[in-house]
């Protein structure tokens, strides 16, 4: 009884942390995510039928490339794994769509990509992993992938106001490093992120969960 008591309390004040950041969201809700970088502007717009996958729209544009995508985008949980005091996930995402560019001479091209993604998470601690595989037809294909650590400076309750302080590490197509710290602020349904990195580039991420 006792272990059980500690997994409902345990989850409840881990949940709200892990449910605003995650790339699916509780039956019926919807999530807005606007995630801006030294790399790409993005806005990800989605709705979750069911608690394990999300349907949704996905705008991408990728600075140095020129290069714009429209795509609709599934996200799926493969597996969660719950425990009394941490939570891990592991996420399959991909999309297809169409591609704009000046590689492409402002053509619509097909575009598409595939991902995988993971966390581990308690009250203090923090680590992800994401990689991507991107395709376009009749352009350059291209891989990438991001990792990040966190820590919490104090353990808050629900409704509270939860700081975090991360740093994030991307690998990109063109095989840069790219080292960026940054604060994570989330408080009911919002989430705000902002950082600059290694590069001078400023990141500014907010999430909104209804």
């Amino acid at each position: 009884m006792r272990l059980l008591l500690r997994t409902f309390v345990g989850a409840g004040l881990i949940v709200p942390a892990l449910v605003l950041a995650r790339p699916v969201s509780y039956s019926g809700g919807w999530t807005l995510m606007l995630m801006n970088d030294g790399t790409k502007n993005t806005v990800h717009a989605h709705y979750s039928p069911t608690a394990k996958t999300s349907l949704g729209y996905r705008f991408e544009y990728w600075q140095n490339r020129e290069l714009r995508l429209d795509l609709l985008q599934v996200n799926r949980l493969l597996k969660r794994w719950n425990r009394p005091d941490s939570q891990a996930n592991l996420y399959l995402k991909s999309g297809v769509g169409i591609a704009h560019g000046n590689e492409f001479d402002d053509k619509a091209r097909m575009a598409g990509f595939a991902s995988l993604a993971a966390d581990w998470e308690n009250r203090r601690y923090f680590v992800a992993y994401e990689n991507r595989y991107t395709w376009m037809k009749d352009g350059d294909d291209f891989f990438s992938q991001s990792a990040r650590i966190g820590w919490a400076p104090y353990e808050g309750d629900y409704g509270d106001l939860h700081t975090w302080l991360m740093l994030q590490v991307d690998h990109l197509a063109d095989n840069r490093m790219v080292i960026t710290p940054l604060v994570r602020f989330f408080k009911g349904v919002h989430l705000l992120e902002t950082g600059l990195s290694d590069r001078g580039a400023v990141l500014l991420n907010y999430i909104f969960r209804y």
